[in-house]
């Protein structure tokens, strides 16, 4: 049994969260002023690839895999989605699941390490230099007794140089700056919105009054399916955030293939009727605010 008794810094060192947020900005900024005169196919087919690739790994591995377990994976997708996650460079999948088990046991309240009460930056990425400590035997001891998370925790600094060096070696320097660094920009900032924009703009199905999540279709195709954030907060533990027809969610499509090629099983999906429920209780809500 793993098990860590005493508490941990969550983020990084301030200095190394600095060099994460302004490295790939001005990678990014390079990128879209100078490089765009040599820019190749291979350079934008390896940024989509990566940036995809990685978003899942954000989006299916690290949030509703590991830190809702909305569905079980094979080990071995188990093994290779964390990595995926590790590649954005948004920490290990333990602080990661711990920070976000943490949001929703204190959503937009004092103790919601990201609420956008405090202000828009903080909850994007002003969060990330707190000093404070928390515990995973709180909030993350299932993670923490996880055999392929505490692996993938520990020796999460391989996984992420290599995520950087696999661009430089199938595109060279111009692979590094698109598949590398600007693809860190764009999922990190993509990942961040959720937090931010997805708790200020947008409509609300359900919870109303009680936190301030919302459903927006911009980042909800962004952010392969992690838009529909209203939803979410309502349902934390269901494998699809999409609950509409036409609310498109990339990442619920994914984990469906998964279920459909037998390397995933406990799928979670919500009932109708828990849906309706949920719906109903929140107009009601709405009605007794508005009288």
């Amino acid at each position: 049994m793993i098990k860590q008794s005493s508490p941990v810094k969550h983020r990084f060192h301030q200095g190394v969260v600095l060099n994460i947020l302004i490295i790939p900005f001005a990678a990014t900024l390079f990128a879209i002023t100078v490089g765009l005169g040599w820019v190749s196919g291979k350079d934008l087919i390896l940024f989509g690839a990566f940036s995809f690739a990685v978003a899942l790994g954000v989006t299916v591995g690290y949030h509703r895999m590991l830190t809702h377990y909305s569905f079980h994976a094979n080990p071995v997708v188990k093994l290779i989605l964390l990595i995926l996650g590790v590649w954005s460079l948004e920490g290990t999948p333990l602080t990661w699941a711990t920070t976000h088990l943490e949001h929703h046991a204190n959503a937009d309240k004092d103790a919601d390490p990201h609420s956008p009460m405090k202000s828009l930056w903080h909850a994007h990425a002003g969060w990330l230099f707190n000093k404070r400590r928390i515990d995973p035997n709180i909030y993350a001891q299932k993670q923490l007794n996880d055999p392929i998370v505490m692996f993938v925790t520990k020796t999460a600094g391989f996984w992420a140089i290599l995520g950087l060096v696999l661009p430089f070696l199938l595109g060279g320097w111009s692979g590094f700056i698109w598949a590398g660094l600007v693809r860190v920009f764009v999922v990190h900032h993509v990942t961040w919105s959720v937090n931010s924009l997805g708790h200020s703009f947008g409509t609300q199905d359900f919870n109303k009054g009680h936190d301030l999540s919302t459903n927006n279709w911009l980042i909800g195709v962004l952010a392969l399916g992690e838009g529909w954030h209203n939803n979410h907060h309502a349902f934390p533990k269901s494998a699809f955030h999409g609950l509409k027809w036409y609310q498109i969610d990339i990442s619920g499509m994914f984990i469906r293939l998964l279920g459909f090629l037998h390397l995933a099983n406990d799928i979670c999906v919500v009932p109708k009727q828990a849906i309706m429920a949920k719906q109903m209780a929140a107009s009601k809500k709405g009605v007794e605010a508005h009288m």
